[in-house]
């Protein structure tokens, strides 16, 4: 909208109404003209401005609110970045048009971006970033995407400009800002193209100083788009965009860049991650280059699916090779694939190895190289130590190779990398010499077994990895290069002389095989030894470990580590878990620097040598599944963390003085024979999470979801002391046969617990002071069979699990929040009390609760049908007798919206009788039924429900009522539409009948 401002008396309302909501509204651009008045005469209303709101004052004085109205809109509107005659053309007419001309055909033609060839997998992440923008809020905005090279950031990027730019006053998108600034004068370049693009016009700057002042000042009053493609360093967005500050009201600024942490130093807050393709898009972009058609014929299905698989949802890896496969035989892709799975593709490589090259310092190169080549899918605080002993700095280093998009680390704390970044890496190694031996890191095992029978290692060799079992596959049937073997085990067996000139050897991964020969020809510089499966009985006296970070020698046939005490300075883990053989721990005190132990299902450890106290850096002790340990140390190192104990089934007590292990945060001692905790454990002011759930006899299968096995003995079990534990945050103390009686602790007294496990126990009500913890969440009373009544549910709890408690009758809820309700299988429970007053919408789950009154299953239903349950489960199949618009022996029911307003329909109940009788389920809960609405008269869907989760009914019929408000139906529903709502049954599920009712 154009708006020309001129020297007249014309009253000053005429032009304002256009400037109610200039933009903002309406999403137009105004373009102010002004002719032969200036701005500020507008925005300080002088002149005849100010005589006409004179007049104006007089006339509505019963109406001010309205003069207000215009002189504000008149304000704005000369805020607006327009066109004066006076400062654009100096007074000229006729240059005052051509600049009005340019201007305008500048919005009306705004220039457009090429995408992509095809597009795919753009559209739904261009719409997140476009509402991460929120166009239309008068904020200055920064948007970042950040990913991996060839993810489609760029893509991503254009498609956004071309769906915004005509929105703004002007626009500009800086393609390949890291390549282009790298140029000689490339940022003063880039400075006068985003000032050209923008405002359509050249402009020549003198330096980069010049065009940060030309930038302020041109853009401070425009709302403009600026998209910056691959920043890479903080100088370029200095000198192109600032600070907010320098753009007008509005404006939005788009980044892309493969460093993330470039986002946080600029303070950028809306940062998006650009998603990988999924299978389905991947293959499909795949199809569109190697056959220019949107799926692969019938005979490159599977081939096509290989390939996906190899690269994953990268576009420019599925472009690449898309278009190398065009028009070639199924010999030719079967060949390329194998190709491709041993060495890169030349131009995605090349493209990927960018990121490498830009890596600080060989310290931070070689680290990823590591990782690329040994240590993806592993911990990432155990690699972490690995890499500290190499020299590296791994507690910000691998940060950085997060943020740089080259790695990631999953909810496991795994370390995870793309494969075209690991192959990436490993390529890069590979060309460092064509003789393996001469390459810092080998882990193709053809690689490895060729150095190692030739002994053509050299002092380069850094690190190796060898599966044996892989190794004996491929090369025992070969001749020149078959490995010997044992006619016994039939292992791969190799000469310790093959290490003899790898003096720089650190890091040695085998699995299996034997290696036979003086040790002392292993490099004495080896950090990491991972030997799994081994088969030495003990480790060799002349085995040079010194230097040694981590031992890990999991599976392994070893009875004891070594015949003498034996001094290893650095080693900071111990892992034997799994060796079923080992019997004997060593002298702890020739370890001074370890931190983590772990012994898990070593079964024949009968104890634990005494000297473990001396270690006074240990933090995490797992001794899980040591069936043979009696008895702890009675001396653990205060500096503890973690204890793990599970399954130590003939460890009777814990040692008297536990309580001195201050350093304790979680200890997890579950199916053991303790039988009471020690009073020293009140010490234990940083506990945090305890799991001391009972073991013996009686072992009950349909109790396994939620306990492990019940205790029969009755004997007292927590101290006095245990109410001191105020860090407490977690406790799970099931099948301990605790009862009202023989329980003094207050537990009111943890104000810190949020998780409390009560399964299994003797309980007749509620232990003491559950109901005052302020922080509890999560209370499990299943199995507690003596229970009668349950309340004093304290106003925080979110989720009380009380399965199978077969003597319960009554909950009652004194909140207006309850929490979910996992009560199935209470066969004598009677009623919720207090369930008409919730205003929350919990969940509850009431399977084989067959002694629930009449009235309060009404109540349940009238709860429901006021929106405040999302559903219920009730036990039989009796339908209400209002329940009209039913259909037996059917997944779905079809009815008709009546002709009368449809906005007095509240919702719509849905109810469904089901049985399920799928064994595998038994005592879990699992995915039973979900259901649909579908508009008939269009096929639009509605509305989908997420499955309902349940616990097996055995055999008996149950009913799941499920409200669907109507405010939560998407779409149109008039009068005369047909709807029909579907039912879909889990595995095992059997629909006897459903159907719907309106409630109004």
């Amino acid at each position: 909208m154009m708006t020309i401002f001129l020297e007249e008396k014309k009253s000053p309302h005429k032009s304002s109404k256009q400037f109610k909501n200039p933009r903002h509204s309406t999403g137009q651009i105004v373009l102010p003209v002004f002719y032969d008045i200036g701005p500020s005469d507008i925005r300080k209303q002088t002149g005849s401005f100010a005589e006409a709101f004179d007049r104006h004052e007089e006339r509505f004085k019963e109406r001010m609110e309205k003069v207000q109205k215009w002189r504000k809109a008149l304000v704005e509107a000369a805020n607006l970045s327009g066109l004066d005659l006076h400062s654009v053309a100096n007074g000229h007419e006729s240059k005052f048009v051509q600049k009005i001309v340019q201007e305008v055909s500048s919005k009306l033609n705004p220039r457009y971006m090429n995408v992509a060839a095809y597009p795919v997998g753009i559209d739904s992440q261009v719409k997140d970033i476009i509402a991460m923008l929120s166009v239309g809020t008068n904020e200055v905005r920064t948007v970042g995407i950040y990913g991996m090279p060839g993810i489609g950031k760029t893509a991503i990027a254009k498609a956004v400009f071309n769906q915004l730019c005509h929105k703004f006053e002007g626009s500009c998108f800086l393609l390949n800002t890291r390549k282009s600034s790298a140029q000689h004068n490339g940022l003063l370049q880039l400075q006068e193209q985003l000032l050209c693009d923008s405002f359509t016009e050249k402009t020549w700057l003198a330096d980069v100083d010049a065009g940060i002042n030309g930038i302020k000042s041109q853009f401070c009053r425009k709302r403009v788009l600026v998209i910056l493609d691959d920043i890479d360093r903080m100088e370029q967005m200095h000198a192109l965009v600032g600070e907010r500050g320098w753009f007008g009201p509005g404006s939005r600024i788009v980044i892309t860049t493969r460093d993330e942490h470039l986002l946080t130093q600029l303070e950028v807050v809306k940062k998006y991650p650009a998603k990988e393709l999924n299978h389905e898009e991947s293959l499909q972009l795949l199809s569109w280059h190697a056959f220019r058609e949107p799926h692969p014929g019938i005979e490159y299905v599977e081939l096509s699916k290989v390939l996906v698989d190899c690269v994953g949802g990268v576009p420019l890896a599925l472009e690449v090779l898309g278009s190398y496969l065009f028009r070639r035989s199924i010999p030719e892709w079967t060949s390329a694939i194998e190709k491709l799975k041993k060495n890169p593709h030349r131009q995605i490589q090349s493209q990927l190895k960018t990121s490498f090259d830009d890596l600080d310092g060989d310290k931070l190169k070689g680290m990823f190289l590591d990782i690329a080549c040994f240590f993806i899918g592993m911990d990432k605080d155990y690699v972490g130590k690995i890499l500290d002993g190499r020299g590296f700095y791994p507690e910000i280093d691998i940060n950085i190779l997060r943020e740089r998009s080259l790695l990631t680390v999953n909810s496991e704390n795994k370390l995870q990398m793309h494969n075209l970044l690991r192959d990436m890496g490993r390529e890069i190694i590979c060309q460092m010499d064509p003789n393996p031996g001469k390459r810092s890191r080998l882990w193709l095992h053809e690689d490895v077994m060729e150095v190692l029978q030739k002994c053509s290692g050299t002092e380069v060799v850094e690190g190796i990895m060898l599966d044996a079992q892989a190794s004996k596959d491929a090369f025992l049937s070969t001749t020149s290069l078959a490995p010997t073997t044992s006619q016994a085990s039939k292992d791969v067996v190799l000469s310790t002389t093959s290490f003899a000139r790898m003096t720089s050897l650190q890091l040695l991964q085998f699995s299996g095989g034997q290696l036979l020969g003086h040790y002392e020809h292993v490099s004495e510089a080896l950090i990491w030894l991972c030997w799994h499966k081994c088969s030495l009985r003990t480790l060799p006296h002349k085995f040079q470990l010194d230097s040694l970070v981590v031992l890990d020698m999991q599976h392994s046939e070893i009875r004891e580590l070594w015949k003498k005490t034996k001094c290893l300075n650095n080693l900071k883990v111990l892992d034997l878990s799994h060796s079923m053989f080992f019997v004997k721990t060593p002298n702890f005190s020739g370890l001074p620097s370890l931190e983590r132990l772990i012994l898990e299902n070593c079964e024949n450890i009968a104890d634990i040598h005494q000297s473990i106290g001396e270690l006074k850096k240990l933090v995490f002790l797992n001794l899980k599944g040591c069936r043979s340990l009696k008895n702890l140390p009675e001396s653990l190192p205060s500096t503890l963390e973690t204890l793990n104990t599970t399954g130590c089934i003939r460890l009777e007590k814990f040692p008297e003085h536990f309580g001195d292990v201050q350093g304790l945060i979680e200890v997890q001692a579950n199916k053991t024979e303790v039988h009471h905790l020690p009073s020293s454990i009140g010490n234990l002011k940083k506990l945090k999470k305890l799991f001391v759930c009972g073991c013996g006899y009686g072992y009950v299968p349909e109790l396994a979801m939620y306990s492990e096995e019940i205790v029969i003995k009755q004997q007292p079990f927590l101290p006095l002391s245990f109410s001191g534990l105020s860090s407490l945050t977690t406790l799970h103390i099931s099948n301990r046969h605790l009862s009202n009686s023989n329980t003094s602790v207050n537990l009111g007294s943890l104000s810190s617990l949020q998780d409390l496990k009560l399964a299994s126990n003797d309980f007749s009500e509620l232990p003491a002071g559950i109901g005052h913890l302020p922080k509890l969440e999560i209370l499990d009373l299943s199995a507690c069979r003596n229970l009668l009544f349950i309340s004093e549910i304290p106003s925080s709890l979110r989720t009380l699990v009380a399965l199978d408690c077969i003597s319960l009758e009554k909950v009652s809820i004194q909140s207006k929040t309850a929490p979910d309700l996992l009560l199935s299988r209470c066969g004598k429970l009677a009623e919720i009390q207090g369930l008409e007053s919730v205003e929350n919408k919990p969940v509850i789950r009431m399977e084989n609760c067959n002694n629930l009154s009449n009235n309060f299953k009404e109540l349940l239903l009238q709860v429901l049908s006021k929106g405040k349950l999302p559903d219920i489960v009730l036990p039989g199949s009796d339908v209400p007798h209002w329940f009209t618009q039913y259909q037996r022996a059917i997944s779905s029911s079809t009815f008709r919206i009546p002709t009368i307003s449809v906005g007095l329909i509240q919702g719509l109940i849905v109810w469904t009788v089901y049985a399920d009788t799928c064994k595998d389920k038994l005592f879990s809960y699992s995915s039973l039924c979900s259901a649909s609405i579908r508009k008939k008269n269009d096929n639009t869907e509605l509305f989908y429900t997420r499955p309902y989760f349940g616990i097996s009914s055995k055999d008996e019929d149950h009913s799941w009522v499920i409200y669907i408000p109507f405010s939560r139906i998407q779409g149109t529903i008039e009068g005369g539409d047909e709807l029909e709502v579907s039912v879909k049954p889990g595995n095992g599920t059997t629909l006897r009948k459903c159907g719907a009712q309106l409630i109004f």
